[in-house]
């Protein structure tokens, strides 16, 4: 059984199950005679079917009627009688609502059988991954008011992980003691910052093109040794790094006086693809620690935390000015309200000049928890924290983020054995996609007030609803990884739907996004209250060249007629039958008159009575438009003049 019968035979089935929505009986007493509101084109298009005509157009038309009510089951039956029966007459948007009508239904992989045929008919949806973010980078808010989603990176060992670091575009460059555990050379030594732990070195980590983390390795050259390094930063050109590591150089440690080998910070030079001449800068000490360094965004600072003499609580956070190469300012603390009586540690200043660090002694969720200040000339701003999901109950710390991208960060909080339970997370922002724009006319661009536009999933289901104001705009917020419908409709115009596809992996794209999406809707034909042609949008009746015989496509339209009269007996109609210009006058009003006086008998015939029924030929006296005698004109054009007008009479 193939495809189109297989899904045809299912309908089948479900239309023999669950018969039609009733439809209103006509409440002929209360209905406005003068606009003729009783004539129910969806009742006349049905007893069409029933009575054995069948067209493109109808099927169309009936579906549109359930479509756009939201009654798809109904729809569902129509769309695919016109794909079935009419292919060469199907629409790649026939195709796309049989499909959702029938995804609607849970007929599923039939839904997926159509959408298909819709992707190769050149079927199209708006890819929000190719249109530009016109927001503002920060959508004017501070990193700390975004909503961030996050997840471990893969090159997470079962060892402590932490300190991140941008290097170029494509690299990460992290803290790991996940390799084959060194032993201590003596294993009385205290460790400043990381007592009896597993020794840790310097690795690097490629981005993939979804902004995974992968192919971890060893630094190369003379970083790490046998003691710990950890948290470097590299400047711009990626030739110069600074990283923190116990007071070990030249294969000589140091202690201070408690016999404590504490943290140094150290510089050091990218040789070909090895790093090389690791130097110790001059303001670090034997007898307090400092680690952890950040560089400015101009790189003419270098911040780091540290206790030494000066420091308010356990450790603080304090720079130098770099004055030249190997040339430093002496420490400056940052003072209160940065520094606290207890611990803050591992800065990150970012390109938009906001200073990241963790602190235990500010007001926050337990902990190390991560904060954040704006850093002016020769101050900072107001200090804000992150909620959730970047802080926790327990240690978050060593936060570094690209603020129009994408971030890092490492806790111990899926853990339950200190720091070896540390972590590297990645932050992105949670995905926020507005979608706004106004409802126009197609034709004059002028705006639309008081039109409902609706947002539903791709499972046809509701999710918003809005009438739009006198500015006509509309707005919708989107989730990632949707497929949606936007529908905008207004009495009328025609209804007009747009396919929004949101990205599956909002990582790679900047947020939050605002998009502008204009809904034009295009004005319904008129119709006269009394041309029930027009309200019934009956298709051109066409005659053979110089014939008057009712052809098998006109008669199909003919029955909409036939229909109507049967239905509603009050109905008298009159019918005017019009040529083109092409050809004599005098033989063009006989051609007319001829065609008129057929398609009157064709109703006698079908056993409507002669007092209800009139007509005559007008030949080319009423054009509707400028194709007059001599005029030159496109068929189409002229295929307008060439009509027949069924006129209700009073």
């Amino acid at each position: 059984m193939n495809s189109y019968k297989k899904i045809l035979f299912l309908l089948c089935c479900i239309f023999s199950i669950s018969s039609f929505a009733q439809i209103g009986k006509l409440e002929k007493a209360n209905i406005k005679y003068d606009k003729y509101d009783y004539i129910d084109a969806r009742e006349i298009y049905l007893k069409v079917v029933d009575n054995g005509y069948q067209s493109a157009e109808i099927y169309r038309k009936l579906g549109d009627t359930y479509y756009f009510n939201s009654e798809y089951s109904g729809a569902a039956k129509w769309y695919y009688n016109l794909i079935s029966e009419f292919p060469d007459d199907a629409t790649t948007t026939d195709y796309f609502r049989a499909a959702q009508c029938l995804k609607s239904i849970d007929q599923l992989e039939e839904s997926k059988e159509l959408m298909k045929i819709y992707d190769e008919k050149g079927g199209k949806s708006i890819a929000l991954a190719s249109y530009k973010n016109v927001a503002d980078t920060l959508f004017k808010k501070g990193v700390q008011d975004k909503l961030f989603e996050i997840e471990k990176v893969a090159v997470n060992t079962a060892y402590s992980d932490f300190g991140p670091a941008f290097y170029g575009d494509s690299l990460i460059v992290f803290t790991s003691s996940g390799s084959a555990v060194k032993s201590f050379e003596d294993e009385s030594a205290d460790l400043s910052g990381w007592d009896n732990q597993p020794f840790l070195d310097l690795y690097q980590a490629t981005l993939d093109g979804n902004l995974t983390l992968k192919n971890a390795e060893v630094l190369k050259g003379d970083i790490n040794s046998d003691y710990h390094e950890s948290t470097a930063v590299f400047t711009k050109d990626g030739n110069t790094m600074y990283f923190t590591r116990n007071n070990f150089i030249d294969g000589k440690k140091r202690r201070d006086k408690e016999n404590v080998v504490r943290l140094k910070v150290y510089k050091a030079t990218k040789i070909g693809d090895t790093w090389r001449n690791v130097k110790e800068l001059p303001f670090n000490s034997d007898n307090y620690s400092v680690g952890h360094p950040a560089l400015s965004p101009e790189e003419d600072k270098l911040y780091f935390a540290s206790d030494m003499p000066g420091t308010l609580g356990m450790s603080d956070i304090w720079y130098v000015k770099i004055l030249g190469d190997g040339i430093y300012s002496p420490a400056i603390n940052m003072g209160e309200p940065i520094n606290t009586v207890a611990r803050e540690t591992f800065p990150f200043v970012s390109a938009e000049n906001n200073l990241y660090f963790s602190s235990e002694g500010h007001a926050g969720m337990g902990g190390l928890d991560i904060f954040v200040t704006k850093l002016t000339d020769e101050s900072y701003e107001e200090i804000a924290t992150f909620g959730e999901p970047i802080n926790s109950s327990k240690d978050d710390f060593s936060f570094i983020i690209k603020e129009d991208r994408i971030g890092y960060f490492a806790s111990n909080r899926d853990g339950d054995k200190g720091s070896v339970s540390d972590d590297i997370f990645q932050i992105w922002e949670r995905c926020e996609i507005t979608i706004e724009g106004p409802v126009l006319d197609e034709t004059t661009g002028e705006l639309i007030p008081n039109a409902i536009v609706t947002l539903l999933d791709s499972n046809n289901n509701e999710l918003d609803k809005v009438q739009t104001g006198d500015d006509a705009v509309f707005s919708f917020v989107l989730e990632c990884d949707n497929q949606y419908i936007i529908r905008a409709q207004k009495e009328g115009y025609n209804p007009r739907e747009e396919i929004i596809e949101t990205p599956k992996d909002s990582k790679t794209m900047e947020m939050p996004i605002m998009l502008n999406i204009p809904m034009s809707l295009k004005l319904a034909d008129p119709c006269p209250p009394n041309d029930l042609g027009c309200r019934l949008t009956l298709q051109p009746i066409y005659f053979d060249y110089d014939k008057s015989n009712i052809r098998p496509d006109a008669e199909i339209e003919l029955a909409k007629i036939l229909v109507a009269l049967n239905e509603y007996p009050q109905l008298n109609i009159y019918i005017e039958s019009h040529t083109d210009s092409r050809g004599k006058d005098s033989y063009n009003l006989k051609l007319s008159e001829r065609r008129a006086q057929s398609t009157l008998k064709w109703f006698f015939d079908h056993g409507i009575n002669k007092s209800r029924l009139s007509g005559k030929g007008y030949g080319e006296s009423q054009l509707i438009n400028q194709c007059s005698n001599g005029v030159e004109c496109t068929d189409q054009e002229h295929q307008l003049n060439r009509r027949s007008m069924f006129i209700i009479q009073e």
